[in-house]
């Protein structure tokens, strides 16, 4: 394609400079719109990764407070587990040591008015009759069968509710000591039993001479 220079004007009169005003302020409107385009593009980008964030957040905090749930749940699972005692047999014990050993009296009778002997005297009788009791209602049996005074070892892993450390107690076991008391547990329990309606409360009747 050829140009034909002397087709270009050497001067330019109003048209001329009117035309090339307008078309300079065309090419401005467009340049400010493109720019206003690109400058939405980048807003509606900013927001799309707003949103994508704000779940996130809300995946953490769900996880967190799963966390915590189980926290609590072990928690709750650590506690232990509390039986209540019924007082029927504890009732019934109590009324077998009055009977034989007549224990309510004495232990309820003021011995500040009574001399040495005198009270040595009753605790012969209690100490009789309290002796029956338990030969005749239970077996019990040591927790050690070393004799006391002996020297033992109480190894790791041992029964709390079997031995009670006295002392010095420092450290891990194996713990080295002196056996002061055997201790005692119940191998067999053999209490009466009760008829129905029967009122434990009443550990002693009234008694009445007629």
């Amino acid at each position: 394609m050829n140009f034909d220079l002397n087709a270009i004007p050497s001067t330019f009169d109003l048209g001329h400079i009117v035309l090339f005003g307008t078309s300079a302020l065309f090419a401005l409107l467009y340049i400010t719109k493109k720019g206003k385009a690109v400058e939405i593009e980048k807003t509606v980008e900013v927001e799309k990764i707003v949103e994508v964030e704000k779940p996130v957040e809300k995946i953490v905090e769900i996880e967190k407070v799963v966390e915590v749930e189980k926290i609590i749940e072990k928690i709750i699972e650590v506690e232990p587990k509390v039986k209540a005692s019924t007082p029927e047999s504890a009732l019934q014990l109590l009324a077998l040591l009055q009977k034989e050993a007549r224990f309510i009296d004495f232990m309820q009778e003021d011995l500040k008015g009574f001399a040495d002997a005198e009270v040595g005297a009753a605790a012969r009788v209690i100490h009789e009759g309290g002796q029956k009791v338990l030969s005749d209602y239970f077996t019990l049996t040591p927790v050690r069968t070393e004799e006391e005074e002996s020297r033992l070892s109480i190894p790791a892993g041992f029964n709390p509710s079997e031995i009670r450390l006295t002392g010095n107690v420092v450290g891990e076991a194996p713990f080295n000591g002196t056996l002061i008391h055997r201790g005692w547990k119940v191998a067999e329990v053999k209490l009466p039993k009760l008829a129905e309606g029967y009122d434990a409360t009443i550990v002693a009747p009234a008694e009445v001479e007629l």
